[in-house]
């Protein structure tokens, strides 16, 4: 029976769920070092990433032990199960499923053994040939229902030859977006797909290595930030230090969305922080739809760093109209309708005599349904707004993102069949203006071409085929 935190999550209105993030994945390679607590409050750092479920494996160099449930990290590991994970590398998982139910099978690190050698991975992002990955092994071969137990049934199916090698014929084969970092007794693995679509960081600790899906989990082990893991690069980390091989040329992609939504603040990306993004990104969506009015507030905490820099960018006082709970997160009890009905209210409260008599800015990261933002429009004006102008600090959401975030299908999201004049009226607001592609881009520092921004256009830089995608693809297969 897993125990609830008290917290509300996203699930307390199921109908406007936000953009569910990636995964969090965490390695790291340290003798003396205690690995299972390093890695615990890696993954801590990660939590954003996924709040399904958390594992984590180690080895002590004979053998591997994996520990994983559902619930956030907190939740999963205390003192007395950390204390049984020893060893001198370990690996991490948080989890937001896109391949395969929510359930403990499919919880991470998956854990392979053949001929006496264990296996375990964590994967960050989502593949699209799962389904032709899974026919190449034998019926029965995986228990779980996730590209991540495929790739580590296909990672140790050759167990008479160095794990490294096996990977590098692999994953040239491997579609889609994924970060991994697997091991072995042994040795820590990590690879990133070609187009580096997800990110994977490598640090360094005075006595080991550290790779995480973000610099701010380097940060809170103490661990320096090195580099990036270059697009369709291995590395292997044991007690010759790190070596890094090519399984592909590199075709970067990364993904735009991280930049809006899914990274810390204080995460580092291209060797630029992206609350020093977010905030640009405010100040150009403050020249490409300016308005008169008297305050810029946010929709904490993800419209913050945007509505800073719309506020610098307009000269129009920024403030806080919205008082968030602090302990918004993943809840284990279900609603009753009456709360249900509540709604926004429960997350989120205005300050009337804050806002009341004027016309506000609300700068958001995102839309996807138009719930949330409808209700909060809505209950601004009850609240005493004359006016409500809406800023979004991203081009509309039109496409579903295949690559790891599960955003809603095309037909529910709500810039996949409305105008943008359509979606104001639907929310009552004012006005409604969302930044463009090019501004979004340029904000990033990052080329055009080297960014994958296939929910804002349709334009997917890996093809997809319908019949090998969806996140139910191989339990659909029985």
């Amino acid at each position: 029976m897993l125990k609830g935190d008290g917290r509300l999550g996203h699930d307390l209105d199921p109908r406007d769920r936000a953009p569910q993030d990636a995964c969090g994945v965490f390695g790291v390679w340290a003798p003396g070092e205690d690995v299972s607590k390093l890695t615990y409050y890696g993954l801590y750092a990660l939590q954003h990433r996924g709040q399904e479920s958390a594992g984590i494996a180690v080895s002590e160099g004979s053998r591997i032990l994996v520990y994983k449930d559902m619930g956030l990290v907190a939740q999963v590991f205390d003192e007395s199960i950390l204390g049984t994970l020893r060893g001198h590398l370990a690996i991490g998982h948080c989890r937001y499923s896109t391949t395969g139910s929510s359930v403990w099978e499919n919880a991470q690190p998956t854990l392979s053994s053949a001929d006496g050698n264990g296996l375990a991975l964590a994967h960050n992002g989502n593949l699209i040939n799962t389904a032709r990955l899974s026919e190449r092994l034998a019926p029965g071969a995986t228990r779980a229902t996730t590209d991540t137990e495929v790739l580590t049934a296909l990672l140790a199916q050759d167990s008479s030859r160095p794990v490294d090698d096996v990977a590098a014929e692999l994953l040239p084969e491997v579609k889609g977006a994924y970060s991994l970092v697997w091991m072995n007794e042994t040795t820590l693995f990590a690879a990133r797909d070609p187009q580096g679509i997800r990110p994977l960081v490598l640090g360094r600790l005075e006595r080991g290595w550290v790779v995480a899906s973000e610099t701010a989990a380097l940060d809170i082990v103490g661990a320096s930030v090195i580099r990036e893991v270059e697009p369709g690069e291995l590395l292997t980390i044991d007690e010759r230090g790190v070596r890094s091989r090519r399984f592909a040329l590199a075709e970067p992609k990364g993904c735009l969305f991280e930049y809006v939504y899914l990274a810390r603040p204080d995460t580092t990306i291209a060797g630029r922080g992206v609350q020093s993004t977010r905030v640009e990104v405010g100040r150009v969506l403050a020249r490409e739809h300016p308005v008169d009015a008297d305050l810029v507030i946010p929709t904490p905490e993800s419209g913050t760093p945007a509505a800073i820099g719309y506020a610098e960018q307009s000269g129009i006082p920024y403030g806080q109209g919205l008082v968030k709970n602090s302990y918004v997160g993943r809840t284990f009890i279900q609603p009753s309708q009456t709360i249900r009905q509540l709604g926004i209210r429960l997350k989120l409260n205005p300050l009337r005599e804050v806002i009341q008599g004027k016309r506000l800015v609300v700068v958001d990261d995102s839309i996807v349904r138009g719930n949330t933002q409808r209700a909060i429009v809505k209950m601004l004006r009850e609240a005493g707004a004359t006016e409500v102008h809406v800023r979004i600090s991203s081009p509309p959401v039109a496409w579903p993102c295949f690559y790891g975030i599960d955003f809603a299908t095309r037909a529910e999201l709500i810039a996949g069949s409305l105008s943008v004049e359509e979606i104001r009226g639907s929310l009552g607001a004012d006005t409604l203006g969302y930044i463009s592609l090019e501004g979004l881009t340029q904000a990033t520092t990052i080329p055009a071409d080297r960014l994958c921004r296939a929910c804002f256009t349709g334009e997917y830089p890996i093809p997809i085929e319908e019949d090998q995608v969806g996140k139910y693809v191989l339990e659909a297969r029985g």
